[in-house]
């Protein structure tokens, strides 16, 4: 993977490559909790879109440098994980799906009405600006690299973090929470942590997303982003390192290069999502570590 974010943009499109990346990092963050939690949120637009928002303000009204900006996004998604993620918690199942979907409903309706995000028309012409002072973001490749350097540090954290006992502890919870409880870990606590992390990460993302394109939209944040997050996991593969990344990169590739297809594009889709659920209940990389009997 390294070896194709290095080479990648000699031969593909910078500006497709940057949008994979960005939704990459988005749903490894979301797959840190379904995957390794079993908590399916239906509400990660909420972070993703805040941290575009917040990322895109702060670089066009308050002149805030690339760097500060995005991280601004992170501490965004966090601020919003820590109070929703202490409501949603409290219940399982659908009811937890059902509440972060609530929950990302009323974000959704504040970036609507609140007047620093333009309402309908979103932030526009935001500046990528300079990185440290030194690199000038505005040329695509040179903006390729800061968001390649991104997307693999927030995916080697989310490495680190599932093979630490931490992570242990996260799959414990996810296979069976009573006996986790049991053996005197405070369930409630790793949830928590599990999900303030994974909101931080689809924070960032949205924030580096916002710079890469220069726009921040209600799109962000509406609830069918959160729908794709969850299909981009599905496709690759739950509970995989490596699947979401995969995922995305289907997605994001046939919204790409099947955009003239119009409206058809979410029934080819819908279709994809069907044939996942009936024939590759582990994803496209949950399959192939199944029968290859290694993790992916």
């Amino acid at each position: 993977m390294l070896a194709f974010v290095l080479v990648s943009p000699f031969f593909l499109y910078p500006v497709f490559l940057m949008k994979v990346l960005c939704f990459a990092l988005f749903a490894c963050a979301f797959n840190l909790l379904i995957g390794y939690v079993g908590l399916l949120s239906f509400g990660h637009a909420a972070y993703f879109g805040m941290g575009a928002y917040i990322t895109g303000y702060a670089a066009k009204a308050w002149g805030v440098p690339p760097e500060l900006a995005i991280l601004m996004g992170g501490a965004t998604g966090a601020l919003l994980g820590i109070p929703f993620g202490w409501l949603a918690i409290r219940r399982a199942g659908i009811y937890f799906a059902m509440i972060t979907l609530a929950l990302a409903q009323m974000v959704y309706f504040f970036a609507l009405q609140a007047p620093f995000t333009g309402g309908e028309d979103g932030i526009q012409a935001i500046p990528r600006g300079t990185l440290f002072g030194v690199f000038d973001l505005t040329a695509d490749l040179t903006m390729y690299w800061l968001v390649a350097a991104i997307f693999l540090a927030g995916f080697l954290l989310i490495h680190r973090i599932v093979h630490s006992p931490f992570g242990q502890v996260m799959k414990a919870i996810r296979d069976n929470e009573p006996r986790a409880t049991s053996l005197g870990y405070r369930t409630d606590d790793y949830k928590l942590m599990a999900f303030v992390l994974s909101a931080t990460l689809a924070g960032i993302a949205g924030g580096t997303k916002a710079l890469v394109f220069n726009i921040a939209t209600l799109t962000d944040v509406h609830w069918a982003m959160s729908g794709e997050v969850v299909l981009m996991s599905l496709v690759g593969g739950l509970g995989t390192i490596f699947g979401p990344v995969v995922g995305a990169a289907v997605i994001i590739t046939m919204q790409n290069y099947l955009a003239e297809f119009g409206a058809w594009v979410l029934v080819i889709q819908g279709v994809i999502f069907i044939a996942c659920v009936l024939a590759f209940r582990r994803g496209i990389l949950g399959e192939i570590a199944h029968a290859l009997r290694v993790k992916l």
